[in-house]
């Protein structure tokens, strides 16, 4: 492919005007377009989407997501020459992938890139790429230019692989969102936490994002959580991570706990990613229910529990091999208001406390004695104060 070629592109978003101002400033010839009707003063642009194919040797699709592209294709279909290629760098569901591969036959390359903003102006994208061979022979120098070309066997392979790639992307955010929330508890500046964790197996993701994570944290409200600090421009949005984890368990037909994380996450889904990392702990309040339950346990005293569950509560699990299922009153029967002979041997710990608006799930482990359980929490917010709603519990044998 040379530069007197033209590369239309079709979505001018954050990575389609990247994109495209990276190959116009290599001297080739691109012209935009975008359903906002965005121009650019880097290259040229259209507001007819007809125009920009009818010229195009290869058409680049940078689009959010898989209807995106089918709409967009559905309208310049019949302005695409036959011997165009259309190059999808977008992330779409396998399903979707293989569809338009069909659809489109050997004139169809899938391309999901790996990489953001940054990656793309410096040429360094890693592009998954799913193609006919002579065609990627001729749209190789282009995707060349904006990194390294890395062959799939089939578009929905590639595809794949790209949400399993956002997947570890969305894994390392909220493992830096547990790292500084413990920095917090432990009373450590951000500056120092940061400073540390950026040497460490996270400190790419820290040295990239630090803008976005320089701000000491803001306090949680009583439900919700407070917006972050903006920290600048967006590469990749909590939005668009979102989706694309959204993407991925609907694909594998898995539970994918960080599409519920990411949901619940400050600063707004136009935020970068690493916003989510910001988000403060729990409050003491969500906390306070499972705290009275731990002193109910450390002294015995009944009342403790009476302060932590709501009166219609239930404690459910399998005793003795046989389902029980205690109303409040029979569970706070079994304490007599002492504490355990070898209390002071005995441990708890909450392990996880999820949020979702007035309410939220808990987890702790208990170890009493040679005995271990697992409780699970449901909490409710109510009357301006949390309480246990429920609790089930497995005990290790």
């Amino acid at each position: 492919m040379t530069a007197q070629h033209t590369i239309a592109v079709l979505g001018l978003g954050r990575m389609g005007e990247a994109v495209a101002t990276r190959l116009a400033a290599q001297g080739r010839q691109v012209l935009g377009w975008t359903r906002s009707g965005r121009t650019s003063g880097s290259f040229d642009t259209t507001g007819d989407p007809h125009e920009a194919v009818a010229k195009a040797d290869v058409v680049l699709l940078a689009l959010f997501d898989g209807p995106a592209c089918r709409q967009v294709l559905d309208t310049v279909q019949d302005s695409l020459r036959a011997d165009t290629v259309v190059v999808n760098l977008g992330t779409i569901a396998p399903a979707e992938a293989s569809e338009l591969a069909r659809r489109l036959g050997a004139s169809y390359v899938h391309a999901p890139v790996l990489g953001s903003v940054p990656a793309v102006a410096a040429g360094a994208l890693q592009i998954l790429t799913a193609a006919d061979p002579d065609t990627l022979d001729r749209v190789r120098p282009v995707l060349e230019a904006l990194g390294t070309v890395r062959r799939v066997d089939d578009a929905s392979t590639a595809a794949a692989l790209k949400l399993i790639a956002n997947s570890s992307l969305a894994g390392a955010v909220l493992a830096l969102r547990d790292a500084l929330q413990q920095a917090d508890a432990l009373g450590l500046s951000r500056t120092q936490a940061l400073d540390v964790l950026e040497l460490g197996h996270l400190g790419g993701l820290v040295a990239r994002k630090r803008p976005f994570l320089d701000s000491e944290p803001k306090a949680a409200t009583a439900v919700g959580t407070a917006a972050a600090p903006a920290g600048g421009t967006a590469d990749f949005t909590i939005a668009a991570l979102a989706k694309d984890m959204n993407l991925l368990a609907a694909a594998s037909d898995m539970p994918l706990r960080c599409v519920s994380e990411l949901a619940n996450t400050p600063g707004g889904p136009e935020s970068d990613i690493a916003v989510a990392a910001t988000a403060p702990a729990p409050t003491d309040a969500v906390l306070a229910p499972l705290r009275a339950y731990i002193r109910g346990h450390a002294t015995g005293d009944p009342g403790h529990f009476r302060a932590a569950f709501l009166p219609t509560a239930h404690i459910e699990g399998v005793r003795d091999g046989v389902f029980v299922s205690w109303p409040l009153d029979e569970y706070c029967a079994l304490f007599d208001g002492s504490p355990a002979p070898d209390e002071p041997a005995r441990s708890r710990r909450i392990d996880t406390v999820d949020v979702h608006g007035t309410v939220a799930t808990a987890t702790m482990t208990l170890r009493h004695g040679p005995d271990t359980f697992t409780d699970v929490f449901l909490l409710v917010h109510v009357d301006d104060r949390w309480r246990i709603a429920n609790k089930a519990y497995h005990r290790h044998l």
